[in-house]
């Protein structure tokens, strides 16, 4: 392909997302957004280089299609994309302190402890280099100094799966916690007990532990048989709770944040009620590229508010179209 063919496509893809991401924000305008006066001006096709840093753990599915979606677009859009992640807020905010030492142009990064990383995040602001939040921080992402967030509203999101749950004629909901102190998961089980007007009980498992947590969830409905169902935060945790279900001879009916391959299929089956996709492609994708037009352009898109991912239900009418894009890994 020529140079002035990969420009023309370059500028394309960059005009193109921008139309599409402006149909996509929420909520009223910020006054006097503006493109700052120290950044400089860069050619709409130069080679950058952004670090997207992530609060993923060993074996978390879900950050696997973050990135996926993340490196795809920088491979469109001419951008160095530079993963990492660490679930630990420490060690994670010694990454965001590692990327700002090497000179990275922007930094895409979650935020699930979001005073554990605050002041990395707003160092890396000071120094001048641009922040975009994903997936969780939703609520301090400004405060912080990022340009905006890409992500759903974890409390709205969990307040329309406790609508559904009742409406489904639970009494009596398992609230599973996977990531102790996750301010994001707290805000989902906060929504859902919210939404549902029942009994919602948190109960605490581990991520990296999966079978462990089966056996928390199976021993919980073995315990207590007021338990009507089960709201998991993460796919692995779905798969766990599934089989703890099934061992425990519960009829407990379940549902699930987050989306995979497998999760899908228990949908179209019947076996699960619905899962809440916030489309963690399409949060690694357009971070990526909202933080190319910042560097490259100077726009803050969002209008000082968030870009919203999510939420969108899976259920077992539109199971079997999703599940083409969960096998390719974009869902």
């Amino acid at each position: 392909m020529g140079l002035q063919r990969r420009r023309r496509r370059s500028a394309a893809l960059l005009a193109g997302g921008l139309l599409l991401l402006a149909g996509c924000t929420n909520g009223r305008p910020a006054d006097g957004t503006a493109v700052s006066d120290a950044a400089p001006v860069q050619p709409v096709d130069a080679p950058i280089t952004v670090a997207v840093i992530s609060h993923s753990r060993p074996g978390d599915i879900f950050w696997d299609v973050v990135k996926s979606g993340a490196e795809e677009a920088g491979r469109q859009q001419n951008i160095t994309v530079n993963y990492a992640g660490d679930g630990d807020p420490t060690q994670q905010s010694q990454l965001i302190d590692n990327a700002v030492a090497q000179g990275v142009d922007g930094l895409v990064v979650s935020m699930a402890n979001p005073e554990g990383v605050r002041a990395s995040v707003e160092s890396a602001v000071a120094a001048g280099i641009p922040v975009i939040t994903i997936n969780s921080g939703m609520a301090e992402s400004a405060e912080y100094g990022a340009v905006t967030h890409v992500g759903q509203s974890e409390h709205m999101a969990g307040e329309q799966a406790g609508e559904r749950l009742r409406e489904a004629g639970m009494e009596h909901v398992l609230c599973v916690i996977h990531e102790a102190g996750s301010v994001t998961q707290e805000e989902r089980c906060a929504g859902a007990a919210e939404g549902f007007g029942g009994t919602v009980e948190n109960i605490q498992v581990d991520i990296s532990n999966t079978a462990d947590a089966r056996t928390t969830i199976q021993n919980k409905l073995m315990s207590d048989d007021s338990v009507d169902g089960v709201l998991t935060l993460n796919p692995a945790v779905a798969t766990s709770a599934l089989g703890a279900i099934r061992d425990a001879g519960s009829g407990a009916g379940l549902a699930t944040f987050d989306v995979s391959a497998d999760i899908i299929d228990a949908v179209e089956a019947g076996d699960m009620l619905f899962a809440i996709d916030q489309q963690p492609y399409a949060q690694g994708y357009v971070g990526v590229t909202l933080m190319g037009l910042k560097v490259r352009n100077g726009n803050d898109v969002g209008g000082g508010q968030p870009v919203y991912s999510g939420p969108a239900f899976i259920t077992a009418e539109n199971a079997d179209q999703v599940g083409q894009y969960a096998e390719r890994g974009t869902r």
